[in-house]
């Protein structure tokens, strides 16, 4: 069975981007491969193990890190999701759960299984498909929810809606506000008390250099005395987390990622500035960038109608594209996507942002003869 992965040079993948291995992580991963391989020194709780101190990590890095009161790993983004919204609808505190229109799909998978229905603050349509956080107030008004969620950004357009001024209305009514931050947190600064959230949530294979699946909870005291009930049935173990969540290379690839993850949100400046550029340089090729303008976030989405025409007639269709990325060492858009692209500019330095502008132009004027 053949397991060898191909490796761009270039990775314009916006779930990669932010997830991509320091060199501490890759010998972590290494290291603590071996399945279940934290266990060793365990007394009963995962988050408790001093050796490696993986208690230190979940009780004062993350909760740091996070800006909450109590931190948890979980097995991914929408398993801190599910988390919530399970033990919400258990409390009694609603019927449905409000979220924005641009969420992602785990959102409305963890709302499904949780027994919760959905309700949808829609996006502002095209181009720039916003959200609008005073439509929540409608919705909030005519039935308390059991839980506000905010995807912060999405991960279809990039978009930063107001979480500030959500809290504010949640609070003024009481519900309990999460703030999905799968694209956000480790890649720049964020803050749950700061804005005001009840919960927050992170994904560490899209966003902090781990390797997946792995995600982190943060919440205030008041939700964690209870979420983060202790079994009547397992000595220790924490019922919402069955008992232990990342157990091995995941967990100890995002502690060894973790410095170096709270050093680069610092130059989080740096990379609007970078992805600002880039997009200006991709809408001088033909393209049309969708989202919010000026953009916030390195994950950005374009309408590329030049590269759609040309595979209408390309011997290759759809695939000439990626075929065409692949050999100039290029990769993370999907193969027979020409319509419309998603990229992600994160970490990527400006030579290497140049050679990925160069190619698409490259790309253009060699298929320029199928455009007559």
């Amino acid at each position: 069975m053949d397991l060898t992965r191909e490796i761009p040079e270039i990775n314009l993948n916006p779930i990669q981007r932010g997830g991509i291995l320091t060199p501490e992580a890759r010998q972590a991963l290494i290291e603590w491969g071996d399945g279940y391989s934290v266990c060793d020194f365990c007394g009963g709780r995962l988050d408790l193990i001093q050796k490696p101190n993986i208690q230190e990590f979940i009780y004062k890095e993350l909760p740091a890190f996070l800006g909450c009161d109590v931190a948890r790993t979980t097995n991914g983004a929408r398993e801190g999701i599910f988390t919530i919204m399970h033990f919400l609808k258990k409390e009694g505190k609603g019927k449905y759960a409000l979220v924005d229109g641009n969420a992602h799909y785990t959102t409305k998978i963890a709302a499904e299984l949780a027994g919760l229905e959905l309700k949808f603050v829609e996006n502002s349509g095209a181009p720039e498909y916003k959200i609008n956080v005073e439509g929540y107030r409608k919705f909030i008004e005519e039935e308390i929810p059991a839980v506000v969620v905010l995807t912060y950004p999405d991960g279809s357009y990039g978009n930063f809606a107001d979480a500030k001024k959500l809290a504010k209305i949640c609070k003024e009514y009481k519900v309990p506000f999460a703030i999905n931050g799968a694209y956000s947190v480790g890649r720049c600064p964020i803050n749950m008390n700061e804005i005001g959230a009840d919960f927050i949530i992170g994904s560490g294979h899209k966003s902090m250099a781990a390797s997946g699946p792995i995600g982190v909870i943060g919440m205030t005291k008041e939700y964690a005395d209870k979420l983060l009930k202790i079994s009547a049935l397992a000595k220790n173990k924490e019922v919402c987390l069955l008992g232990c969540s990342s157990r091995g290379a995941t967990l100890l690839t995002m502690m060894a990622s973790f410095p170096a993850v709270k050093e680069r949100v610092k130059h989080w400046d740096k990379e609007i500035e970078k992805a600002r550029r880039f997009s200006a340089e991709m809408e001088s090729l033909g393209f049309k960038q969708l989202g919010e303008k000026p953009h916030s976030h390195d994950l950005m989405s374009f309408e590329t109608p030049i590269l759609y025409e040309i595979s209408e007639k390309h011997k290759k269709k759809g695939f000439f594209l990626y075929q065409a990325l692949k050999e100039r060492g290029i990769g993370g858009i999907k193969p027979g996507k020409t319509k419309a692209i998603k990229i992600s500019t994160y970490q990527l330095a400006d030579e290497e942002l140049a050679k990925v502008i160069g190619a698409f132009r490259e790309i253009i004027g060699e298929n320029r003869g199928l455009l007559e």
